[in-house]
């Protein structure tokens, strides 16, 4: 199996160049952004903007099948790491529904909102602004709206139960929902164990697993991304699948449908042998 590119001198300093190179791109898009107004521009410019990040950081991209031309269109996947917040738009266009904490990451924060990122308190107690946030803004847009069910990030060993309160909306609505699978390989399209998943490519949060590997040592959002870059990078591969039927279900039967079907072929693809 292909192992991991051992870090030494001369990939940490490769990666320190990459890492500065990024950041001094990323600001001299920033006048442009705060002259771009926030809409649909916007939101097609993040593809441009997330390309950066996925060149430098040398991610791959493959992507089998082909998302529904319908529109509203709501597209769920699992959740590994930072990266998906790049490879997706770069692959798809779009936006997506996030966290509410991420709105006050510095610069991030901002940035997201920019290109139509739409930010949801998942907490029980304010599951109906959530839903009518996710209700306005899938009435809104004409692009694909990206959702991470399982409301965190993965070892990458498993996908984790999706959680169902955003899924009230789909009860009573027209609006197809279409599951799409992702996984990570090698550059080479080598499969990557899970332990090196958990200890280099995955970003995560240890208390938060329910089973596989632990990472021993958590790293920042900034310091992940260093960190790939010192690797090398690696392969996203997506695996879009067609919209179930999902019509007469509740909003936990439409999230344990969704589940089934993405975990079952995250399982099957993320221990196939090497690709061509």
């Amino acid at each position: 199996m292909t192992q991991v590119r051992r870090q030494n001198f001369f990939n940490t300093t490769w990666g320190v160049i990459k890492f500065t190179a990024f950041w001094l791109v990323i600001l001299l898009q920033m006048p442009l952004l705060l002259l771009m107004p926030r809409g649909k521009m916007s939101v097609a410019y993040m593809r441009v903007f997330m390309g950066i990040l996925v060149f430098f950081a040398g991610i791959k991209i493959r992507v089998h099948g082909k998302l529904s031309d319908m529109r509203p269109l709501m597209v769920v996947c699992n959740h590994i790491s930072v990266f998906e917040l790049a490879t997706f738009p770069v692959a798809f266009g779009g936006s997506f529904f996030g966290k509410k904490d991420i709105e006050s990451w510095p610069l991030v924060g901002w940035v997201a909102k920019k290109f139509g990122v739409i930010f949801v308190d998942r907490r029980p107690s304010h599951a109906m602004d959530a839903l009518k946030c996710v209700q306005d803004e899938m009435n809104r847009v004409d692009y694909p709206m990206f959702l991470f069910p399982e409301g965190t990030t993965t070892n990458g060993a498993y996908v984790k139960n999706f959680k169902s309160t955003l899924f009230n909306f789909i009860e009573d609505s027209n609006v197809p929902v279409q599951p799409v699978v992702m996984h990570y390989r090698h550059r080479n399209g080598a499969p990557i164990s899970d332990e090196d998943m958990a200890q280099h490519y995955a970003y995560f949060d240890n208390a938060k697993q329910d089973f596989g590997p632990k990472c021993r040592r958590e790293r920042s959002a900034f310091s992940q991304v260093f960190h790939i870059m010192v690797l090398g990078g690696f392969m996203v591969e997506i695996t879009v699948l067609p919209p179930p039927p999902l019509a007469g279900m509740d909003r936990k039967e439409i999230a344990a449908t969704l589940h089934k079907i993405v975990s079952d072929k995250y399982m099957e693809l993320k221990d196939k042998r090497s690709i061509k």
